[in-house]
């Protein structure tokens, strides 16, 4: 009865489903990240210089989490293959998400990190507000050779060096998590007399199912030299 059991073709794909979700958080660990030198390090605060970096971003309207994941359809079927070459890019980390200001759009050509924040909850709340969420490109990739996307929604853009105030912390993207650590950032930022130069800026490294012990968030602010 086992035996059989275990060879029904439903229950293989269940099993194999399970060992992927298990796995998950030990494979995102190993995909590539943005390279970045650690200037000055302060418990779970640290300002770091980051390289230039490709990035593919979307616009998307909702509450954060809705915004979230409408976007990340739509730049996963991207990396997937669905673009001018039909070449799968693989997947790195983090995935950024910025608030914008409501009726607000940037040009294609603006950098990447401009829109102010206006909001008292910071964006994190409201039906309608836009949102811009980015993947980080392979680093061997350049303007030139990064396969374009079939989908117009999605713009590559690519960041210049910057220095990044950021803290890190766990738990799962709650409302209260996410204010609670960029408050802590705010203050961090002004109690090191740091001039911000960009918005406020969410980057994810895990899964959604990553057990929120595991999860790795963070919270970036572009810094003046």
């Amino acid at each position: 009865m086992t035996v059989k059991l275990l060879s029904h073709p439903g229950l293989i794909a269940v099993a194999t489903a399970t060992t992927a979700f298990l796995l998950t958080p030990f494979i995102a660990m190993a995909i590539q990240e943005p390279k970045f030198t650690v200037l000055e390090t302060s418990g779970k605060f640290q300002i770091r210089e980051y390289q230039p970096a490709l990035v593919a971003e979307v616009e998307t309207t909702g509450e954060r989490d809705e915004a979230a994941r409408k976007a990340f359809l739509i730049l996963a079927d991207y990396i997937f293959g669905n673009n001018r070459v039909q070449q799968k890019i693989a997947m790195t980390a983090p995935v950024t998400q910025v608030p914008e200001p409501a009726n607000t759009k940037i040009a294609m050509t603006a950098p990447v990190m401009q829109a102010p924040m206006e909001s008292a909850e910071y964006g994190l709340a409201g039906s309608d507000q836009p949102w811009r969420v980015a993947f980080m490109m392979p680093s061997q990739y350049s303007m030139e050779t990064l396969p374009l996307p079939n989908d117009g929604r999605i713009k590559i853009k690519l960041i210049s060096t910057r220095k990044l105030a950021t803290v890190v912390f766990d738990g799962f993207s709650t409302q209260a998590n996410l204010r609670k650590h960029r408050e802590l950032l705010e203050r961090f930022v002004k109690d090191r007399g740091l001039t911000p130069s960009g918005p406020y800026e969410l980057a994810f490294y895990d899964a959604p199912f990553t057990f929120p012990w595991n999860r790795r968030n963070e919270w970036w602010v572009t810094v003046a030299p």
